[in-house]
């Protein structure tokens, strides 16, 4: 499939009636603070270049970050650090990132997640995950990536095995090789993360460089 029929496939999902239910409720329910505001509330599709040689595979939307607008890390302050430092490596038009009105345009880079959907809690079940694998797998598979930067442990397992790659356990700045393809560990953008200083922007900004060397 070339991108346009990929996320035409991952938009249209229903396989798992629990995030169907919850990324619905969302959107109807919404956050007082976006009450005025019309929500995705479907899958979220690939996001970026379609002649990407750079991958960044995240885990899932936030349920009131790309749950709401349609774009991966649209919307909370994830996408804010993430598109932070990709803008300032030269690979995002834009440090801004709450609406697709902001024309983020990515150069040489594409975005996808483990789950399409927002789960409840961020926690996608094994069954919801392997239900989007084949999406994962299309991603990867699409083309000889030059670096895939994983952000998580449950991106970065979910890589190596779809790519065939070796049993790693994930660490922040873990690195291995699958073919020509380097693949890179990194913790979650996640608020979790980045709001108690587990996460810097310098260690970010660190990991970036060595993704697009």
């Amino acid at each position: 499939m070339d991108l346009d029929q990929l996320n035409a496939a991952i938009t249209s999902c229903r396989r798992c009636p629990r995030l169907v239910e919850w990324r619905e409720e969302v959107g109807r329910v919404k956050r007082a603070s976006y009450a005025d505001q019309t929500y995705w509330a479907k899958p979220v599709p690939v996001f970026g270049d379609p002649s990407a040689d750079r991958l960044i595979v995240g885990l899932a939307p936030g349920a009131h970050g790309a749950n709401r607008t349609g774009l991966m890390f649209h919307g909370d302050r994830s996408g804010v650090f993430l598109y932070r430092a990709l803008h300032g490596a030269g690979v995002a038009s834009t440090p801004n990132c709450d609406s697709k009105e902001d024309g983020q345009v990515l150069r040489g880079v594409m975005i996808t997640a483990s789950a399409h959907c927002a789960p409840p809690d961020n926690k996608p079940t094994p069954d919801e995950l392997a239900n989007c694998a084949p999406f994962l797998q299309e991603v990867l598979l699409s083309r000889e990536w030059k670096s895939i930067l994983c952000l998580g442990g449950i991106a970065w397992s979910r890589t190596l095995a779809e790519l065939g790659g070796p049993k790693v356990g994930f660490a922040h700045g873990s690195e291995v090789a699958v073919g020509p393809t380097r693949i890179i560990a990194s913790y979650h953008v996640s608020q979790q993360n980045t709001f108690t200083g587990r996460l810097t922007e310098a260690m970010f900004d660190e990991i970036i460089a060595r993704w697009l060397a």
